[in-house]
């Protein structure tokens, strides 16, 4: 009878991180790695973005997940989630709840605000987690190749909103991630994410600075920008994520035009959202329990 191999003892381990890591610098500068149309490295995502958004997601805001068999286990779909925080951490902590706790370990695509795509860096770093631009092409593109891709209709008027309006959801737009998916015939699955609204709270918001800067708002919260580079550090607060049902779409391909439809379609989505936010709410009546 052979005997077990021994278990690798702490050194062995880092010997074997070291190797990996080496391998991967290797590859890097030589070249050998692939990337999507769109810029998706999904090497890069898995070696560096998202053990650095781990950090966060597991010790720093203690996420929950629910409802992870609502997301489709191999074709495409819709993921559509309210949006807060003032910083969009809400967007990037969505990725790593649906790669970890999906049994197909799936990447959710970013459609991101064209602000993302004209800064110098950041343009480049979302492109390699896999977001690209919010145009409904593009998502189209994704949803037909079986990707699932990840819209936050609010926009700048959700990450930006005071504190005072926490989980109440903004206006949707004109409905265009509705266009997009009964075009292609994919399920819309909404998302409830509890927790964002309270990193950053907003108490007011210095519109002239704001238009000096370009940026659509210019935050005051409880330790910014009172505390310098300090109060760039998110409160730890705890947070659920809710994944509810998916609403078919594949019997209302013809009426992707059909202004009437859209928009009854968007404000279903609109109703899920905040009834399921609510029910979150009620699970985690202290923000900031263990």
């Amino acid at each position: 009878m052979a005997s077990a191999e021994p278990a690798p003892t702490g050194l062995d381990l880092w010997d074997r991180r070291v190797a990996d890591g080496l391998a991967f610098l290797r590859r890097r500068l030589a070249g050998a790695y692939e990337v999507d149309e769109f810029g998706f490295d999904p090497e890069l995502t898995a070696a560096v973005l998202h053990p650095m958004l781990r950090v966060l997601y597991r010790d720093w805001f203690r996420t929950e997940v629910f409802g992870i068999e609502n997301v489709p286990a191999e074709s495409g779909g819709l993921v559509v989630g309210n949006h807060s925080g003032t910083v969009a951490l809400d967007a990037l902590m969505l990725t790593v709840a649906l790669h970890d706790n999906h049994p197909s370990r799936r990447h959710l695509r970013l459609l991101g605000a064209d602000l993302v795509f004209r800064v110098p860096g950041m343009s480049e770093l979302a492109r390699a987690a896999g977001a690209t631009v919010a145009c409904n092409p593009d998502a189209e593109r994704l949803m037909t190749n079986n990707q699932l891709v990840g819209v936050f209709p609010e926009g700048f008027k959700g990450i930006g909103k005071k504190f005072s309006e926490r989980y109440k959801l903004q206006r949707f737009g004109r409905g265009g991630f509705v266009s997009a998916a009964l075009r292609t015939g994919t399920p819309i699955i909404p998302v409830a994410i509890v927790g964002a609204e309270e990193i950053y709270p907003i108490l007011a918001d210095l519109k002239p600075l704001a238009r000096l800067l370009g940026v659509p708002y210019f935050p005051v919260t409880p330790t910014f920008p009172w505390l310098g580079p300090l109060g760039l550090i998110p409160l730890p607060s705890k947070w659920l994520i809710q994944f509810c049902p998916p609403i078919p779409t594949a019997h209302l391909t013809e009426y992707a035009d059909d202004p009437l439809v859209v928009y009854n379609l968007a404000d279903q989505v609109r109703e899920t959202i905040q009834a399921s936010l609510h029910e979150l709410l009620q699970k985690r009546p202290d923000p900031f329990a263990r």
